[in-house]
């Protein structure tokens, strides 16, 4: 027992040891799951976390983007971001409302009608749910032609066909798609197959069940039903649609009795009219949107087939891709209005014309007609005119306009047979309150009215004169018209004057003429003609004595106007011939002055000197005395005449200095041999003229050379250097063969080591000294956009990425500076204006690289040739450095010379101390200058010690 004990003692620990080992080791366990468990907590947090700052961020662009549609609500690139992201966030409500908001502004896109659709669908749960669905789709089918979504929409249909009437509602729905659709030569073919399909399983509910005999009127059934199918399949292969061959092999197959011959007929009809529109059909394959060039060829060429639905189906599918050209909706309008006079279809077109491009007035125009031709009741008309006058036209003449075509259709509705009348009183509301808007609405937004003659007045004076017999108003009017600007236009006041003669009297006629002859300026002498004419017939010859005297009278006075007018033209006249005159004179006096520093080379220059002074009796010992600016003047000189072409015709270069650029020796090289060689008889018409070189252009002669040797063959290549040897950034080129002058041309701009190279044609400036060369046009191009605020990093290949979604991009020009460094502008060249326009509005305001860029059409200024009043001057000529003010003063302002010995310019010819004075001459520091001088060897002896000193005794 006591062993017994000792064992259980002995035991004990060791079973407590180990349940205390195995607690130990299951909370180790616990506290890993724990630990695993509280991990994913985190995890799920943390994923909730970043999900909830990602809906706090969509959250707050949401709402900046609903603030700036609150600001301007017909931002169309606003709408569908905010779309976009309420979709993405699923906020159903505000994204209905969204939408809603869109489409009563905007015609919706295709895109963003089916995911509308598909949304709405997917959470419509009874049936008064799938009539709102059924109303929305109604809604999509009118803004474009678009056969997604009508096959989209009888598809829809076909799931509530269990509803009571729900097959003879699927079987209309396909019907009107067939009619919107059904001619759609690429993707008609699917709405045609769906439909029989559909009838196809019809078939198959009223057939007997296998082994039975149908019934009458089970048979009757299943012969409609099979009719049906059979009128399906006629009626498709009477239609030209891509794969008819397989609609044809499918009907053979399916019907028991073959295909009839007529059907056979009108296939192959089909088919001849489907090959003359498979070149349309395969250029619009190939072409990029928005096609609109095929599409104009394509519905020229319906049109002259003849086939109004054709027509209608062609018209439709060009507007899906340019609902923005305003002239396709015009043309579309038009025909629809001359050809189907079809109500439903002509109002429709006419109102997806204005919400597609409301700034058009002559749709809005088209579209009063078609409401008053299709006697839509008042109210309508009304309401369609209110609209348009907040269309936003941009110009003043659209408004006047637009409110002509609305008081004709209220005068229209007007029983002038009646005294009185509500619409007559409607009328004259409506005359005087359009001269209310165009005086302060259309005044304040355009600075003008836009009705300079009063049409609008003119045509409500008539109305008063012919129907309502009212001349009392009429006056009234054609006063406030007169009083405003009008009165001295002849054709005005002959206006005036008929309408009195013709629902007037005699005497208002009479003074209506005599303030007209009084006022005129425009043509005084036909309204004199007119007054006379009157009083021959109307008046007595007191009337005749009055008319004649006041018409002499006018006549004089007018007479000596023009007499003073012609004066003064006279005069004007004169002055320009005398300053042409001053000009070709100046200019033949420099160049008689370059020809003659050219004859005389420096050498010769001073051995004519050193004559003078033997021939004088001068000591040679002694050096000569020379007056201030003397030398300085004859280096510009020799400066001067070294800048000529080349610099080749100097006959001595100046001594080297102590840095001289890389290329001074080569240069120098060339200036030394360059006079041995015989100079080749220069060509402008055969050469090109070189510019925006750098001037630290390594061997100009043989790059450009090389440069120009693929346009024709290089005759000799002439650059321009300083005195010093370096390149002056400018040559010429002379070919041998005239053509190989336009290929030169071509390569200006062509970038040389980072600079753009400016290439233009040779012409002498002393021919033609208004000579100007630009490369591009100064006028308006509509099918050109400029854009500016662009990054200077931007390069041509990121701009076309950018331009060509909205059109063909023929051409895009950076605008650098000329050292090749751009400028932030740009113009890209479309392929017509239609894609030009549609760049503009998509682009505008965008942002590019963190930069907003701003597109408008391409209309730079006109370039001014200045006229300069003195010509420029001519390198080599013989000027001096600094201007001489009215005593000859130099750079200090002080006048260096004595009063006493100055001589203002005498209009003789006058001998003095030896020296000929020449007429408007001035003596300038020593040296005789004016319009007689020439060169410096045909100067006289200059002024001795003993001249000056007897000239400053004399008093």
């Amino acid at each position: 027992m006591a062993t017994a004990g000792n064992e259980e003692q002995t035991l004990l620990p060791g079973i407590e040891e180990e349940a205390e080992g195995m607690e130990r080791e299951m909370e180790s366990e616990e506290e890993e799951e724990e630990e695993e468990g509280m991990g994913v907590e985190q995890s799920e947090e943390e994923d909730e976390e970043d999900a909830s700052e990602d809906e706090r961020e969509n959250e707050a662009e949401i709402q900046r983007l609903e603030e700036q549609l609150s600001i301007n609500a017909f931002d169309y690139n606003c709408h569908v971001d905010l779309i976009k992201l309420l979709r993405q966030e699923g906020k159903l409500h505000r994204l209905r409302k969204a939408r809603q908001k869109m489409s009563e502004l905007f015609p919706i896109t295709e895109e963003i009608w089916l995911d509308w659709l598909k949304d709405e669908i997917r959470v419509t749960e009874d049936e008064s749910d799938r009539e709102k669905v059924y109303e929305l789709f109604e809604r999509a089918v009118k803004d474009y032609m678009c056969p997604e979504i009508w096959l989209e929409y009888v598809q829809y249909s076909i799931g509530g066909m269990g509803a009571q009437g729900g097959i003879e509602r699927v079987r209309s729905i396909f019907e009107r798609a067939l009619t919107a659709v059904g001619l759609h030569m690429t993707k008609g073919a699917s709405i045609w197959e769906a439909y029989r399909e559909f009838e196809i399983v019809i078939l198959s509910t009223v057939q007997p069940p296998p082994g039975s005999v149908a019934s009458k009127e089970q048979q009757e059934l299943l012969n409609t039903q099979l009719e049906r199918i059979h009128k399906l399949f006629r009626r498709q292969l009477a239609v030209p649609l891509m794969d008819m061959e397989g609609t044809y092999a499918e009907y053979s197959d399916w019907a028991d009795d073959g295909v009839p011959e007529t059907v056979t007929h009108q296939y192959r009809h089909s088919l001849q009219q489907l090959e003359k529109c498979k070149p349309f059909e395969e250029a619009l394959l190939v072409s990029e949107p928005p096609k609109l060039a095929e599409y104009q060829a394509y519905i020229d060429f319906e049109i002259k087939e003849g086939d109004p639905a054709r027509v209608q189906i062609i018209f439709e599918r060009a507007l899906a891709e340019n609902c923005l050209v305003p002239d396709l909706w015009i043309k579309y309008t038009t025909y629809l209005d001359r050809q189907l006079k079809i109500k439903d279809l002509v109002l429709s077109a006419h109102e997806r014309a204005v919400r597609n491009c409301p700034w058009t007035m002559g749709l809005w125009k088209s579209y009063l007609l078609a409401l008053e031709r299709h006697g839509a009741d008042h109210q309508t008309v009304t309401d369609v005119f209110e609209k348009a006058l907040n269309a936003g036209f941009i110009q003043a003449a659209d408004y006047v306009e637009i409110w002509q075509s609305n008081l004709d259709y209220l005068r229209r509705r007007v029983d002038f047979s009646k005294e009185w009348s509500r619409e007559l009183d409607e009328l004259r509301a409506a005359f005087a309150r359009s001269l209310d808007y165009l005086k302060q609405d259309v005044k304040e937004r355009f600075s003008e009215s836009g009705d300079l003659s009063c049409i609008i007045m003119q045509i409500w004076a008539r109305i008063e004169a012919l129907h309502c017999k009212n001349m009392q108003k009429a006056r009234e009017l054609w006063d406030s018209i007169m009083t405003k600007g009008n009165a001295k236009y002849a054709n005005m006041w002959l206006e005036y004057y008929n309408l009195e003669r013709s629902y007037g009297d005699a005497a208002h006629c009479r003074k209506a003429l005599h303030r007209a002859v009084q006022c005129t300026s425009d043509y005084p002498e036909h309204v004199c003609d007119v007054l006379l004419n009157f009083e021959r017939v109307e008046g007595s010859l007191e009337d005749w004595d009055a008319a004649v005297q006041k018409t002499e009278t006018k006549l004089n006075r007018v007479n000596e106007q023009r007499a003073r007018v012609a004066e003064k033209e006279a005069v004007l006249a004169r002055q320009e011939e005398e300053k042409a005159e001053h000009r070709r004179k100046a200019k033949a006096d420099k160049k008689a002055q370059k020809k003659s520093q050219k004859a005389n080379s420096t050498g010769d220059k001073r051995k004519a000197e050193d004559e003078d002074e033997d021939e004088w009796g001068e000591d040679e010992g002694l050096p000569s005395k020379r007056l201030r600016g003397e030398e300085d003047f004859g280096s510009t000189a020799t400066e001067e005449h070294m800048e000529t072409e080349s610099g080749l015709f100097s006959r001595r270069a100046p001594p080297p200095r102590k840095s001289e650029p890389p290329s001074f020796h080569k240069n120098q090289q060339g200036l030394s041999e360059a006079p041995r060689q015989p100079q080749e008889q220069r060509r402008d018409e055969d050469s090109v003229f070189v510019s925006n070189l750098a001037f630290n252009l390594e061997d100009p002669e043989g790059k450009l050379r090389t440069l120009f040797q693929g346009c024709g063959t290089v005759q000799q290549v002439r650059p321009v250097f300083t005195p010093k040897g370096v390149f002056r950034g400018y040559c010429y080129v002379q070919f041998e063969d005239r053509l190989a002058v336009s290929e030169a041309l071509k390569l200006d701009r062509q970038e040389v080591d980072g600079r753009p190279m400016y290439v233009s044609p040779c012409v002498d400036k002393n021919k033609n000294p208004d000579f100007k060369v630009f490369k591009y046009k100064t006028a308006m191009e509509k099918h050109k956009i400029f854009i500016s605020g662009l990054p200077y990093s931007c390069t041509k290949e990121t701009l076309e990425d950018l331009c060509k979604q909205h059109g063909t991009v023929k051409t895009i020009r950076l605008v650098t500076n000329r050292s090749g460094k751009p400028k932030g502008l740009a113009y890209v060249e479309y392929e017509n204006e239609a894609q030009a326009s549609q760049a503009v509005m998509k682009m505008d305001g965008t942002m590019l690289e963190n930069f907003t860029i701003s597109v408008a059409i391409s209309n730079p200024p006109s370039r001014k040739m200045e006229d300069k009043a003195a010509p420029s001057r001519i390198l080599g000529a013989s000027t001096l450095r600094q201007p001489q003010g009215a005593r000859g003063k130099g750079r200090t302002q002080i006048s260096l010379l004595p009063r006493s010995l100055y001589r203002q310019s005498a209009p003789d010819a006058k001998a003095e101390n030896g020296t000929v004075s020449v007429s408007h001459a001035t003596v300038t520091d020593g040296v005789h200058e004016g319009p007689g001088a020439t060169s410096l060897d045909t100067q006289t002896k200059p002024l001795s010690n003993e001249d000056f000193a007897r000239m400053l005794l004399k008093k």
